[in-house]
């Protein structure tokens, strides 16, 4: 047994002010031979279950306790109170430490009030919430910030006595005064006093190191994680500071030297520790009961009446499969005591479905249970696509369901209101998350508490490899550049030496997208609640995973977007048509739908299918049933991507289908033998092996995780239940190793699926309602300027034109003029936004057209600066009677006339006198030139994020049209032009910096691979927004896919002579045969109209289609576009072109 606990104790949980996380922090406490621990985060317990879990594992006691804040008088005071000593506060510290089960519930009760109710710069509780909340809890008078130590710091004894008496009286013999010794002159001052209060009030004291971290050679990277929190630079004077580096978990030896005068105080940790024995009831469910309509009295029969209910309406001809299906499903549940899980989730689901808010057909296995499709959960027929109520709900391996919901984003929130209602506000909260401090961003956050300008540290930043989980450690393996920054100063040593230690530590609290947790009461008996400061959001202090841990309800409420993309386009059909369309009655095998959309790839806009990727994978399988589009679903992703050629040459029949066994046949059958489910893996071990599928399901999980233990007896297993069915051994055990190597990799079908029905319906719109769907689509994306642009250049292709923003003309979203053309949304303008947009719209109704901008001052309310330049710059004006550079430097103007008139219509409203008396007059505008139509195009740029109007490269789209043409360049290089739109820095293996850049061409995005080589050449060259003409190699991995990557060898930027600069020949081609002869002489007279220093090479063409080149040095031709087209218009389009 040790002779010392750590009592006072902070994690990375104790957000930016320790640098330690729990599992480091219990390995140092093992290694050092110590057997119990603390943790006492500040005013939280996030890390409860984490800490709870680190410190059983490393075999160690874990002791739970909280430094709280407690309010100098009420917690519910908003305002700092001035002391005595001048100084002014409105918090102390004092810590707390659970000794038995009410205690912990007294815990989870004070961090949810100080959170909830306390909070004032920090989460607080005061003296009387003590008395109400102290049962279980040892109470100890923590560092120079608790009530006592700070007045014994200052020399006041009276008033830390009186501080201790009133802890005294409320904890009694659990009050303990604690003494710290971090070589602060301020605390040896405090010990003299604290000393006294003991042996005066018989207070026992206890010694205790302040841990922020676990090693002392930490004490600068924590340093600067302090100056983080505080915001403050490291090189700030007057900054706050841990010194002198003392705050880390020190050994046994360490602190009984340090308090070698006071061992009482060293034996009573030991005291405490023993004192403190709570067990968090892991593993125990906590379900709500869900509350039956009056004349029912029993979950499992009520839940058994909706699903007979509900068969009726799924089902026109009920078999006995499908009751059989039924009554087992609901006899698992039932024995499993979920009947109320089922309850409460096909509740609010029906509560979407009644109140037009879409739901998802399913997602995860939960579409492979027949209840959930029966009770309206789920929207996929698991007996139809054949999947298994097990892989979602095992009665041989208990845990709790996991039905994720999705829902239309815009109907999200009203769905958790309802659901907060009807189990009561205390009941139901989201769920925590915590950031982390990850590879690049932690680099930058030291670099800016180092000093290190944004540029240099963002360079450093970048050399970081885009990938994900790269840590610091992988990085600096991977580039030798990274590697070297540290030699380069000291500064830079700091940077890449504190960054590894702080890399993975939490940064910051905020809400699960997702997550939604409900308690069969009040969610503070089960967990303590947060709320966030700056959105006054409250969640559960532990995490999604901590909630799983605890037993609690907890469901992922998603919000789709593709689901309100689909509400939307359903919307403008009833709206344009007067049609009403059930999406859920389509036939999802409706052979137009592939032909149109997924055979050829043009799958922009439809969900799960929108990769390059995935369309080149679309355009060699040709899909032509909804089974195809489940699978590809399933194995487009790592591990099983590299299935996919096989799968494909298999469906044409240039691959053979092959089964080990004939028995394999029925069950991938539909994926042409080629394991791609994980309930194929189930089914094998079932129909082959013998097992059930509920021990099968075990033994998928267990080949996925490869616990090699385990698979060596379901091995022997499985093999022995393949020999009873006939199967020799030799096959059997292939099987089963065949089992293990896609188990991995095995998807769930159920979860693919629902997925590929979401997918269909959105190809389905497109096909039959495109204009209605790509308005849907880009307004459901109004905010994301790089998807509106893939859409846009999608509507181009599809011959779908959009209108530029027009303030008379737009809506607050985008809208449909008429079956070819959108007009643009006003919200979609930078710095406009829905409500000023919806402003703008409703004064247009109320009050007719714009003719002036006059008249869009006199929009209620009042539009700002911002909002008025915005409109103006993008062109959303030039509709109006002034032009565009006009009104723009008239905007003061224009802003002092909008203050003007809001101000005389208020007077109007309170004054006798007419309108007519307190009119005000309409003033000039300042005098300017217009724009030049670059100039427009550039603000346009800035202001919707791309061209649209018109293009920069329209300029010289002439000379690019030659520049382009297909002969231009032999082959295998490719020309393309464009508009740099991005650049992401990235390195090889060995470190050489290269560049992927995305490109906007005319008709669409194209990304370029700048490798090393040519980086180092055209690296000035890399800009955002410069114009380029770039010559490359296809770098597209199949044949069918259209061009959309490409590996660079040379830049050029665009300008008026790049025609001249790449251009070496022009070319003829002729019709030549013994009565035209004289062709060569007719060309030769042209030349002399248009001379010029370029060669001509004549392609003399045959009856039979033969040609034969000849180059002729002597004849010169201009390649000016007057020369260019009238020699087109004689020899033909297609038969002149230039050549490089």
């Amino acid at each position: 047994m040790s002779d010392f606990v750590h009592l006072h104790n902070h994690s990375d949980y104790s957000l930016l002010d320790a640098a330690q996380t729990v599992e480091t922090m219990c390995n140092r406490v093992s290694d050092l031979g110590m057997d119990s621990i603390a943790i006492t985060e500040h005013g939280n317990l996030f890390s409860m279950i984490p800490f709870y879990k680190a410190a059983l594992k490393a075999g160690i006691k874990p002791i739970l306790g909280c430094e709280m804040y407690v309010a100098v008088n009420k917690h519910t005071d908003r305002q700092l109170v001035t002391l005595e000593t001048g100084k002014r506060r409105n918090y102390y510290h004092l810590v707390l430490l659970a000794t038995n089960q009410q205690g912990y519930k007294n815990l989870l009760a004070l961090t949810s009030i100080g959170y909830l109710n306390g909070f004032y710069y920090r989460p607080r509780i005061d003296k009387e919430l003590l008395e109400e909340f102290n049962e279980g809890l040892i109470a100890t008078s923590a560092c120079l910030a608790g009530e006592v130590t700070s007045y014994a710091a200052s020399g006041d004894y009276e008033a830390a006595k009186q501080a201790a008496l009133s802890y005294q009286k409320i904890f009694n013999k659990r009050f303990y005064i604690e003494l710290q010794n971090h070589n602060l002159a301020e605390e040896k001052a405090s010990h003299e006093i604290l000393k006294k209060i003991s042996k005066e009030l018989n207070i026992p004291l206890v010694a205790t190191n302040d841990c922020h971290y676990c090693l002392e050679e930490h004490s600068n990277a924590h340093d600067v994680l302090f100056c983080l929190g505080t915001g403050k630079d490291r090189d700030d004077i007057n900054r706050l500071k841990y010194e002198p580096n003392q705050f880390y978990i020190k050994s046994t030896d360490e602190m009984y030297e340090i308090f070698k005068d006071i061992p009482e105080a060293l034996e009573n940790t030991l005291a405490i520790s023993e004192q403190c024995d709570v067990e968090i009831p892991l593993g125990n469910y906590h379900l709500p009961a869900y509350p039956l309509p009056s004349e029912e009295t029993n979950p499992d029969k009520y839940l058994e009446k909706l699903c007979n209910e509900g068969l009726k309406k799924r089902y026109s001809k009920i078999s006995k499969k499908i009751e059989d299906r039924l009554k087992y499903e609901l006899s698992v549940i039932k024995k499993m005591g979920y009947a109320g899980y089922f309850l409460i989730t096909q509740d609010f689901v029906n509560y979407a479905v009644i109140n037009n808010i879409p739901v998802g057909p399913g997602r995860g296995s939960a579409a492979g249970s027949i209840v959930a499709y029966c009770t309206g959960i789920t929207n996929i027929d698991p007996l139809k696509y054949n999947l298994l109520f097990e892989r979602f709900l095992n009665p041989e391996r208990v845990t709790m369901p996991d039905i994720d919901i999705d829902f239309c984003i815009e109907g999200r929130e009203q769905v958790i209101q309802y659901i907060k209602e009807k189990y009561g506000y205390d009941s139901v909260a989201q769920i925590i998350t915590f950031g982390t401090m990850k590879a690049k961003s932690v680099v930058r956050d030291v670099g800016r508490v180092l000093g290190i300008s944004y540029s240099e540290v963002d360079k450093i930043a970048k050399l970081i490899p885009n990938e994900p989980k790269i840590t610091l450690e992988k990085a600096l393996k991977q580039n030798s550049e990274l590697k070297e920054i540290s030699s380069k100063s000291k500064v830079y040593e700091e940077l890449i030496e504190y960054s590894k230690v702080l890399e993975g530590c939490h940064r910051h609290a905020s809400t699960h997208a997702a997550g939604v947790v409900i308690a069969p009461g009040p969610l503070r008996n089960y967990v303590s609640l947060f709320q966030n400061p700056s959105n006054q959001e409250i969640t559960t202090q532990a995490d999604m995973n901590a909630l799983e841990e605890l037993g609690l309800l907890k469901m992922d409420f998603l919000g789709l977007r593709n689901l309100t993309v689909i509400k939307k386009t359903i919307d403008l059909i009833q709206e344009r048509h007067n049609k009403a369309v059930d999406i859920n009655t389509i036939d999802c095998n409706d052979a137009n739908v592939y032909k149109t959309i997924f055979q050829p790839g043009v799958t922009v806009g439809i969900f799960q299918f929108e990769s390059d990727g995935m369309r080149e994978n679309l355009l060699n399988l040709k899909p032509t049933c909804f089974e195809d589009l489940i699978v590809m679903n399933a194995l487009y992703r790592p591990g099983p991507m590299s299935n996919i050629p096989e799968y494909i040459a298999r469906k044409h029949g240039s691959s053979q289908t092959t089964y080990i066994h004939s028995s394999l046949e029925n069950i991938l059958k539909e994926t042409y033998g080629i394991i791609v489910y994980q309930e194929q893996v189930m089914q094998i071990c079932s129909d082959i092996g013998g097992f059930s599928l509920g021990e099968a399901d075990i033994v998928r999980r267990a080949m996925g995780k490869k616990k090699k233990n385990l698979m060596a007896s379901y091995k022997l297993k499985f093999v022995d239940g393949a020999e009873k069915n006939n199967i020799n051994k030799k096959q059997a055990v292939e099987i089963f190793e065949l089992l293990e190597k896609f188990a991995e990799y095995g998807f769930v079908k159920s979860h693919s699926a629902a997925y590929a029905m979401i997918a269909f319906h959105t190809a389905w719109l497109k096909t039959y309602y495109p204009i209605e769907f790509l308005t849907a689509n880009i307004s459901s994306d109004i905010n994301d300027t790089d998807r509106i642009v893939k859409l846009i250049l999608e509507c181009k292709r599809m011959n779908i034109n959009i209108n530029t923003p027009n303030i008379n003309m737009s809506n607050t979203d985008f809208s449909i003029i008429d079956d070819n053309t959108i007009q643009y949304g006003l919200s979609a303008i930078k710095n406009i936004g829905k409500k000023a947009s919806d402003n703008i719209i409703t004064f247009r109704k109320e009050n007719n057209l714009f003719k002036s901008i006059f008249d869009v001052a006199k929009i209620k309310p009042p539009i700002n600066k911002k909002v008025l330049e915005s409109l103006i710059l993008c062109g959303a004006c030039d509709d109006l009677m002034e032009h565009r550079s006009e009104m723009f430097s008239s905007i003061d103007i224009i802003i002092n006339f909008i203050n003007k008139y809001n101000k005389t219509e208020n007077i109007h409203q309170s004054s006798l006198f007419s309108s007519s008396d307190l009119e005000i007059a309409t003033p000039n505008l300042m005098q300017a030139d217009k724009w030049s139509k670059d100039e427009c195009l550039k603000h346009e740029k800035d202001l919707l994020g791309f061209y649209l109007s018109d293009n920069p490269l329209l300029k010289y789209s002439d000379d690019l049209g030659e520049l382009l043409n297909k002969n231009f360049l032999k082959l295998p290089l490719l020309p393309v032009a464009g508009i740099i739109s991005d650049v992401i820095y990235r390195f090889d293996k060995n470190g050489n910096k290269w560049a992927l850049v995305s490109l906007e061409t005319l008709t669409e995005s194209i990304q370029l691979y700048v490798f090393n080589e040519t980086f180092l050449k055209y690296d000035e060259v890399i800009k955002k927004d410069q114009l380029i003409y770039v010559i490359g190699k296809d770098f597209n991995q199949s044949e069918n896919e259209r061009v959309s990557r490409i590996i660079i060898n040379k830049i050029f930027i665009i300008d008026q002579n790049i025609k001249q600069l790449l251009t070496q020949n022009l070319n003829i081609a002729v019709p030549y045969n013994n009565q035209n002869k004289d062709i060569i002489k007719d060309i030769e007279k042209l030349s002399k109209k248009y001379l010029g220093d370029y060669s001509l090479i004549i392609h003399l063409k045959s009856l039979k289609g033969n040609s034969q080149k000849v180059l002729i040095n002597r004849i010169k031709f201009s390649i000016s576009n007057e020369s260019l087209t009238e020699l087109k218009n004689i020899f033909g389009l297609y038969n002149v072109w230039l050549s490089s």
